[in-house]
């Protein structure tokens, strides 16, 4: 999923969840902010304090992604969470590659969120539970696909079998675009095409089998369970029943989704900005904005703008900023993907 999705929709959820506008401003930003946050490493202060930082994305286009460990600890705990061959804890599969490859709503991804939410009496709470949204999000948009680098996320006579009008040929422009010569790593060979929320396809897997996709039903049903998990998240129960999205509401969003039919996702989060700020939904009409760096973000606030600087002065606030709190949150939320979810289904990713 992309910018739309991650931080417009994510926030719309939230509000609709009963999170105030600030809450869900907090949990929307860091959930887009996983795929913005590709830089690693130690900040230097003047007053010798330091803070070691860890990426949450690599571009597609990057050497990093060559590298079997950065894949490892990047794509699957943040993008592509293994779903386990869609089996319980005490399910059994033999190929460690169908074990991670991901699984919309699989239950490895139900027990992310569960700790998620009786972890969240944290300064970093709200940071971690929108990290949790990104990551439960792309379960369904991301399925089919593992994130490491194999031949299981080949994609071969790829078509539209829908009618959106964005692609004339989607099979004649797969087949120029998706070569041997880009990395069969997560959807990287299907470009954007499970990111894009009005668009029904179909492909050839690595595996030979064919796979039909209705995105806009996929990002319908991901927003129903995100909508659940943060309603839980609010009761601080993680089992608490919970009705779905309001008749409503879910015929907004549907709406947003099927026939806002524009390739970017930047044009189609601007789309989903003005449907805000026009009321669209229950909540009311608010005014909302992403800023991924530059003057005012998050980064700015807690750093200044002179990022490449060797060492950067430190603010008496920094510990509570939210760039410092979103990077708690995803050193928190791999860990305990990496050391303690994973592990629990017997799978070992790093």
């Amino acid at each position: 999923m992309q910018i739309d999705f991650h931080h417009a929709t994510t926030y719309v959820l939230a509000r609709l969840a009963g999170f105030d506008a600030a809450q869900a401003g907090t949990i929307a930003h860091a959930a887009q902010y996983v795929d913005d946050a590709t830089s690693s490493g130690d900040v230097h202060f003047e007053n010798k304090a330091l803070y070691r930082r860890i990426s949450s994305a690599h571009k597609m286009v990057d050497l990093r992604n060559t590298k079997e460990a950065a894949n490892h600890l990047v794509w699957l705990p943040f993008h592509f969470l293994p779903g386990n061959d869609g089996l319980p804890a005490d399910g059994h599969s033999d190929s460690f590659i169908h074990k991670i490859v991901c699984r919309p709503n699989s239950h490895v991804a139900q027990d992310m969120v569960r700790q998620c939410i009786v972890d969240q009496g944290r300064s970093y709470g709200l940071h971690r539970l929108g990290v949790t949204m990104h990551v439960y999000a792309d379960t369904w948009a991301h399925q089919g696909f593992a994130g490491v680098l194999h031949t299981i996320n080949d994609v071969e006579d790829a078509k539209e079998t829908g009618n959106s009008g964005v692609f004339s040929h989607l099979g004649d422009f797969l087949r120029d675009a998706l070569d041997d010569a880009i990395p069969p790593l997560g959807h990287g060979r299907a470009t954007d095409f499970p990111d894009m929320p009005f668009l029904s396809w179909q492909y050839v897997n690595g595996l030979g089998e064919l796979v039909q996709r209705n995105n806009t039903d996929d990002f319908c049903d991901a927003s129903e369970h995100l909508y659940i998990a943060m309603k839980r998240y609010q009761s601080k129960n993680p089992d608490k029943t919970v009705a779905g999205i309001a008749d409503p509401d879910m015929h907004a969003l549907r709406d947003l989704f099927a026939n806002t039919k524009l390739e970017k996702g930047e044009d189609r989060h601007a789309v989903w900005l003005e449907a805000i700020a026009n009321g669209v939904f229950s909540f009311g009409a608010e005014n909302i904005s992403y800023q991924a760096k530059g003057r005012g973000s998050w980064k700015d606030r807690a750093l200044g703008t002179s990022f490449d600087l060797p060492v950067h002065t430190y603010k008496s606030d920094f510990l509570d900023s939210d760039w410092k709190l979103f990077h708690d949150a995803v050193q928190a939320h791999r860990f305990y993907v990496i050391h303690d979810l994973l592990p629990h289904y017997g799978i070992c990713a790093a």
